[in-house]
């Protein structure tokens, strides 16, 4: 890509960044639990377990922190842990684009590939586009 084509490129990025509204960082899982009555059908047969529940988990200051949310909450901030996620893709590939700009005007070799992000965020996605700038109602 020739520095003319990279520099639409970071355009596009930096643009399409503008338009990206509130992010929430971290995960959000579904998870089913065991009580602590050893009574219980929980113990004993999975599919009497407790939940689901959906937990937010985060990392704050090197610590991990979950939060239960409601079936509602869950979904009213999807499109922010949405949004979260391609401000992330989009930071990658302008890092890399900036990279291999600086070693093509430099003349050195051209970089090696960025390797894929390998965290998977759970936040499972309407298929409708994300809440851009909104907060949910």
């Amino acid at each position: 890509m020739g520095t003319k084509q990279a520099t639409q490129r970071q355009r596009v990025i930096v643009a399409e960044i503008a338009k990206i509204g509130f992010c929430l960082p971290g995960s959000v899982v579904v998870r089913t639990n065991r009580c602590g009555n050893p009574r219980c059908a929980c113990h004993a047969d999975p599919d009497r377990r407790h939940g689901p529940y959906q937990l937010w988990t985060r990392k704050v200051a090197g610590k991990t922190v979950t939060k239960t949310l409601s079936d509602d909450q869950a979904e009213r901030y999807r499109s922010w842990f949405d949004n979260e996620r391609r401000l992330r893709e989009l930071l990658a590939e302008l890092e890399q684009l900036s990279i291999e700009t600086m070693a093509r005007a430099e003349g050195w070799p051209e970089p090696e590939p960025a390797p894929p992000d390998r965290r998977r965020h759970r936040s499972d996605s309407s298929g409708t586009p994300p809440a851009v700038g909104h907060p949910p109602a």
